[in-house]
Order: structure tokens, then sequence, then C-alpha cells
């Protein structure tokens, strides 16, 4: 019996439920476990089966889909990549030892790259040896060079064997990201509605949300915002949305605030997971609260100097090009600061992102929630900068909703921030810009650190 079998059985209950929308085109599942069929059959003539290290570049696609099931079905290693991330290419393929990359264009035709390689990561070797499926998810390297995580991909499917509500779900999150492959595979495992988008600007999400009736919207805070901003929510019919998850970041609390405001009747969970651990059960204390409960079955979690450490069944095997972040017990620090209040935990940011100003620890996004918050503010991104006497100070680039006086603006915000931050905490410097602080993951971008 195959890894996915389980998997194939639950999706052939509803043969004539929508699996997909793709382009404005349904696929039944029925037509999706049809296509996964035929894939087994491709993949067989082209000679790719367990063991092998296989690319996949694609999107949300029919076929890219069906593929992605049937390598995982017969023991491949998939290694999923995203235009957003084309880039480093090279990068992937090299690090993963890539043998065969299986390329999907705009029309869901398929292009084959060979590629003369030895698999002998001795993790890889590992997995082939055990006959078992693989994943390798790399992180962004917004903080340098990506890390490779290898994956056991049976470990990541066992938590999907719990039925939950099947909803109409669009596919916001990329397939290269943990959150987008943990998206997929709870849809197709529920026989819910996978709706994809060709573009994730705002505009073209919400008429996917109106003409597809989307019922849960998996996002981040970065794309929240810029919704919020936007006036596109109000010119299309929302009504059907009843869940909007959010993670990948820390959300500003004005942010939530608005959002509630803006969309009342819908269930607003914050979700947690890293790319080495998965993606972990959550509760939120409140429907306007940034504490959450995490964990679930298969996952542990303690609190260790003010920081989350997290043991998962589901966690990676480890890095293909990085020491194992793993201590001998099997804990991996998370690096992102907390507070607890109970069962619950209110998430600060990461400690790769936190100023140290004179010894005192600043969170950008305590200074990016407190700006959003003053008048003709749009959206605002903290950052550290060097400085002599105190090691680093804060400064801030903000997005206007109308023009202003720069002096003006900055006297206004310097006394915005006194009354409600600590002094070390106030920005020194502010900065407007009029683009988009968001990276292709639709994560806030802060490239200018101390």
């Amino acid at each position: 019996m195959s890894t996915a079998s389980w998997l194939f059985d639950r999706m052939a209950q509803t043969p004539e439920t929508t699996a997909l929308v793709w382009h404005s085109q349904e696929c039944t599942y029925a037509g999706l476990l049809a296509l996964v069929d035929a894939s087994r059959r491709e993949l067989q003539s082209l000679g790719i089966g367990p063991g092998n290290v296989v690319c996949l570049e694609a999107d949300y696609s029919p076929r890219a889909v069906a593929f992605f099931l049937a390598l995982a079905d017969c023991n491949a290693i998939v290694v999923p990549l995203t235009a957003s991330a084309s880039a480093h290419r090279s990068e992937v393929l090299e690090t993963a030892e890539v043998e065969t990359s299986l390329v999907f264009d705009d029309r869901d035709g398929l292009r084959l790259d060979r590629r003369t390689v030895q698999v002998s990561n001795p993790l890889t070797r590992s997995l082939i040896e055990a006959r078992m499926p693989g994943l390798v998810l790399f992180s962004s390297g917004s903080t340098g060079k990506s890390k490779a995580a290898l994956h056991n991909l049976d470990s990541l499917l066992e938590k999907f064997h719990t039925r939950r509500p099947p909803l109409v779900t669009m596919t916001f999150l990329l397939l290269d990201h943990i959150g987008g492959i943990n998206t997929l595979l709870h849809v197709l495992s529920n026989n819910g509605t996978v709706v994809t988008v060709q573009s994730r600007d705002v505009e073209s999400v919400c008429r996917a949300i109106q003409d597809r009736r989307v019922e849960l919207l998996p996002t981040s805070p970065a794309f929240l915002n810029l919704l919020l901003m936007s006036d596109a929510w109000q010119r299309h019919d929302m009504s059907s949305l009843k869940r909007i998850t959010y993670g990948t970041e820390v959300m500003p609390e004005s942010t939530l605030q608005r959002l509630r405001r803006v969309f009342p009747n819908v269930q607003l969970q914050q979700t947690y997971g890293l790319s080495e651990l998965g993606i972990l059960r959550s509760r939120s204390r409140e429907p306007e609260s940034l504490w959450l409960k995490v964990g679930g079955e298969g996952f542990e979690t303690k609190i260790v100097g003010g920081e989350l450490w997290i043991r998962a069944k589901s966690a990676m095997l480890g890095y293909l090009n990085a020491p194992s972040p793993f201590d001998a017990e099997g804990w991996m620090n998370t690096q992102d600061a907390v507070e607890v209040d109970g069962e619950y935990i209110r998430i600060l940011g990461r400690k790769t992102d936190m100023v140290n100003v004179g010894g005192q620890k600043v969170y950008p996004a305590e200074v990016e929630s407190v700006l959003m918050q003053a008048p003709n503010i749009t959206d605002a991104t903290a950052y550290g900068e060097p400085n002599a006497i105190m090691g680093s100070v804060v400064a801030a680039s903000v997005q206007l909703a109308s023009p202003e006086d720069p002096v003006a603006l900055r006297r206004r915000l310097r006394e915005f921030c006194r009354e409600r931050l600590a002094a070390f905490k106030i920005p020194v410097r502010f900065e407007v810009i009029t683009n988009d602080p968001v990276s292709s993951r639709f994560k806030k971008t802060r490239l200018r650190r101390a």
C-alpha cells in the first residue's frame, strides 16, 4: 500500500465535487484522480520512480497537483519551485541534487529537464534507502543563504487523516511554502475545493472570492494590510468568507482591529508554523486578540528564556546545507520571542529582527503597530540602524494616504509615538516611501538592519 493511498480513497468518495479551479476551469475529484493515474504512467515511461529527486516547477495547476500526488505515491523526493523563487533556481537544483525538473507552463503544458547528478547527501540517501517519499522546502533566504529542509512526506501527511469541514479555499500561499503545501493537503483530504489565482494582487484575490464564493482565505498580515488599504473589498461581494487565517509573520494589533471592523462576521484565526516543523494547530483566545494557543497532536511546546521551543513528529529530517537546529532530545528553538499568559502565548517577533538599543530590546512589530494607528499612515516598517553611541537605533519607513510636509510629518509622528512607546523605541528617523515593502511571499521586508 502506498503512502498516499488513504488520501486517494478519500478523494474518490466525492467524485463529482469540484476539487480544483484553475484559470476559471473546474476539475472534479474524479478528473483529478484520472490525472494522477495519467501522471503515474508518464512518470513510469520517463523512468522516474522511488528515490528520484524531482523538482516540480509549477503553481497549483491540475497537472502539477496530480504530478505532486503521483510523485508522493511512488516514493520520490519532491522539490517544489515557483516563479517567485526563479532567481534562486540554480541554487535550489544544486543544493537538493535534483535529477529531473518537471516544468509546467501557464497552459499546464509540461517540459522535462534532465540533470546529470549523483545524489550523495546522507539525509537524502537515508530517505531513499527507507523507500519513503520526501519533500524539500527552501527558506525565503531574507537573512542570508536559503536553507533546504528535507521532510519525510509521509510524516507531514499523517495529521491530515483527521477530518475537518470541507471548505472552498484559496491557495494564496505558494506551493513551495509550508503554508501552501499545508493548504493543499488540508483541502484535498477533506474533499474541499481549491481556488487558484493567477495573480495575488488585491483586486484579483477579491474578484476570485466573489466569483468562486471562497470561504477560507489563508494569507499573511502584510497582504491583509494591503487589502484594508484598498477599496477592492468594498467593490466585490466578500460575504462568502467564513474564515481568514493569517501567519508567516507578526500581525500588527492595529491591522487586526481594523480587519475585525471590516469583516465582523468572519472568523479570524492566527496560525503558526515553520518550514522545519510543519503547521501547528492553533486557537486564538479572542477574535481581536494576538494571544493564541499552539500545539495539537504530534506537537510539544515549551518556553525557554522567553523563546518558543517546539518538538514535532512532523519535524524535518534536517537541513541539506546547514547543521541541524535540533538538540539531543529533538527540540528546536524557533527564535521567536514570546510573552506567556497561562496556556496562551503572544509572539513578539523573531530574534533576528529585534533591535538592540543600548541593551534594550525593541521588536519592530510593536513600533509598526503604533505607527499604523497614526492619521494618514497606511503602512509602516520599522528596522534597526547602526549608531555609534547606542549600538543601534530604531528607524522607520512609512506610506502615506495623502502627501504631507516632511518636517511636520516627522514632528507629528514623534509626538504620536511619545504617548504610546518608551523613549528608546521611538524611531529617530522617518522615511516616506511609495512602494509596498512586501516580498514575493507577501511578508514584510526589513532589508536595512543594524
